[in-house]
């Protein structure tokens, strides 16, 4: 059996916390040893979003933990204390996370990643006003650019088409311009329609 019919069968086909049965995931918590489906978890898209930090965290898509918290499983235990002390502000997840016991062994793990001293914060593309970019959104430039090592120049107010965003540079996006990808600086665009 593989580790995702594993989890499928432990978490009834639902999130492992916040139950939704939608566009489910194996989500690998980090840094532990990924063979043992205790390390790993059953989520939906909203939760794994979130957990990445690759969208905003939603204070009460989390109430979730009031109940997912208590799971035997380590690995939920694991994301459950994270996510608490990420939204840590909250009064109701300082009350919970006061309630959540780990073992020594677990809130090591937990700690481990960094990732509970984080504010709550998350890194998006935005454009040069501020609105979040997409990945196959369609920009249009707000300077004229120089590509460099080619001899193409992309005009200011040129339309760039289907963009895809660049994962580890937030300040990045690709798109292509007289059928050459280039990559923009995310200052330099604008969102169609804003």
């Amino acid at each position: 059996m593989t580790t995702e019919q594993v989890l499928r069968n432990r978490s009834e086909n639902k999130c492992e916390l916040c139950e939704s049965a939608n566009e489910l995931k194996v989500y690998e918590v980090p840094p532990q040893d990924s063979s043992n489906p205790d390390n790993n978890i059953l989520v939906c898209t909203t939760c794994l979003a979130q957990i990445e930090k690759k969208a905003a965290l939603d204070q009460e898509h989390w109430k979730c933990l009031s109940t997912s918290m208590w799971s035997e499983v380590p690995g939920v235990q694991v994301v459950s204390w994270r996510m608490l002390n990420r939204l840590r502000s909250e009064s109701w997840a300082a009350d919970l996370l006061d309630m959540l016991y780990l073992t020594d062994e677990q809130l090591a793990w937990a700690k481990a990643t960094g990732d509970h001293e984080s504010d709550g914060s998350v890194d998006l593309h935005k454009d040069c006003n501020g609105a979040v970019l997409q990945q196959g959104d369609t920009v249009v430039l707000t300077k004229s650019l120089d590509v460099k090592g080619s001899t193409l120049n992309a005009k200011m107010g040129t339309v760039v088409k289907n963009i895809r965003l660049v994962p580890d540079n937030t300040e990045q996006i690709e798109g292509k311009i007289e059928g050459q990808v280039i990559v923009i600086l995310t200052k330099y665009v604008r969102k169609q329609g804003n």
